[in-house]
């Protein structure tokens, strides 16, 4: 958890969030926190759940709302079964019933309600707030809603709750698969960091120091407990819970996503075009398949590290460095669909030439033997954070979440291109070694071998 003034910098400075609560009890301050907030204007509230978060929160905070006096719309609570849907349709549903109520929004649940409302709300572009029942990913407080429109998963823009409430026994409480997928999403952060520290390192992306706090602060401490957590021992969930809202926070205050995912997330979201477990019921997590991924970078980051840069050969790395041309035949060669695309605009954003090249290996080389040492204190053993998924109830292994060794194998060169954000993989790509420390991952000894 961090500390107050950390939280209260953090939301000074955040676009939308200006209240957190999170704690043990604080649902049954639901009501006064929601009118002082949110519902100060004297509008109603409609709050929106399924059958399942109505049960959990919903029945309770709308006793609370009653009793201090709010305006309340009739609750839209949609069926537990089958599982709710992030689709643009649903969205449309809650907007239309905003509208016609002239209420403000009150999402009572985890990733999908929260993102149907945050969308409904930001489309009429008024404030929301959310009553978390789950620790399963770190979306609460983020900026844009993950949404299904017309075929194809896309994120949306728009504004994150005014107002966020989540009370560790409620989220004790939820089935224990989310709060596994929650402690995968928060696991993340650490290989995310340091594909942050090397753009930063090497003059890409600086570092935006409160971002960092935000996230980093706290990370080890909040997945210090991943047996606790599967036992839904509530105390436990403070570090998790405060984990996930902080990351959201330090989106917006960074005003962008990557205080809160590297190139681990690439996998996820690659996974998720290919509509990975999506016809589960509930549909496979996003956080399950972020838990493969951060291993896979890991492993990816101990290798790098286990190299000395101090021979390299500068000019033979900057001699067999590609030329655009050559990166978009192979970009076109490695994608497939509007992928190539996408990937083709991605890379050249990032991509370039032989001087600048240069420049940015030399300072590389010249950085190492510190950036080196702060990237080891940054980054978890591979096979010390697989035992703590795994304590967690998260997934280990490929095959846990439907994946063969070698799909996340051919998944690499694919989350190279998928985002223009810099990351470990461009660096190894840079020096020549992305084909070499990409095999060592599924070598023999590794955490998957």
């Amino acid at each position: 958890m961090k500390n107050d003034d950390t939280v209260a910098r953090g939301l000074a400075q955040a676009e939308s969030t200006k209240t957190i609560e999170v704690g043990r009890g604080v649902l049954a301050d639901s009501g006064r926190i929601l009118a002082d907030t949110l519902l100060a204007g004297e509008r109603p509230a409609l709050l929106v759940a399924d059958e399942r978060t109505w049960a959990a929160a919903g029945a309770a905070v709308e006793e609370r709302l009653r009793r201090a006096g709010a305006r309340l719309a009739e609750p839209m609570v949609f069926p537990g079964s089958p599982t709710l849907y992030a689709s643009y349709d649903n969205c449309e549903e809650i907007r239309e019933r905003l509208r016609e109520t002239g209420a403000l929004g009150v999402a009572v649940g985890s990733g999908t309600v929260n993102d149907l409302v945050k969308l409904a709300s930001g489309e009429l572009r008024q404030p929301y707030a959310v009553v978390a029942t789950a620790a399963s990913m770190d979306g609460y407080t983020g900026f844009g809603a993950p949404m299904t429109r017309g075929g194809l998963k896309i994120t949306m823009p728009c504004p994150a709750p005014l107002a966020v409430i989540f009370d560790l026994d409620v989220a004790a409480a939820a089935p224990r698969p989310m709060a596994a997928s929650g402690y995968g999403d928060l696991s993340a952060k650490i290989p995310a960091g340091a594909d942050w520290m090397y753009a930063d390192a090497l003059g890409v992306e600086a570092i935006h120091p409160l971002a960092w706090e935000l996230v980093q602060g706290g990370v080890r401490e909040a997945l210090a407990q991943p047996g606790e957590l599967a036992a839904g021992v509530p105390e436990a969930y403070e570090g998790l819970c405060s984990g996930l809202v902080m990351s959201g926070l330090a989106m917006q205050v960074a005003r962008g996503t990557r205080p809160a995912s590297g190139a681990e997330h690439y996998f996820s979201h690659l996974w998720e075009l290919d509509h990975l477990g999506a016809e589960l019921d509930p549909p496979l997590s996003h956080g399950f398949k972020v838990a493969i991924g951060t291993l896979a970078m890991t492993s990816f980051h101990e290798r790098f590290l286990a190299r000395d840069l101090a021979g390299l050969d500068v000019d033979a790395a900057v001699g067999r460095w590609p030329s655009w041309e050559e990166i978009e035949r192979d970009i076109r060669g490695t994608m497939s669909g509007p992928l190539i695309d996408k990937g083709i605009n991605e890379t050249r954003e990032k991509y370039v030439d032989a001087d600048a090249l240069r420049v940015r290996i030399d300072r590389l080389v010249e950085s190492w033997p510190r950036l080196r040492s702060r990237l080891r204190d940054q980054l978890m053993p591979a096979e010390r954070l697989q035992r703590m998924l795994g304590e967690a109830g998260a997934p280990t292994r490929p095959e846990d979440i439907g994946l063969s060794v070698d799909d996340v194998r051919q998944a690499f060169p694919r989350a190279m291109y998928y985002r223009s954000r810099y990351t470990v993989l461009d660096v190894a790509r840079e020096l020549g070694w992305f084909e070499e420390i990409t095999e060592e991952v599924f070598a023999p000894g590794g955490v998957w071998t």
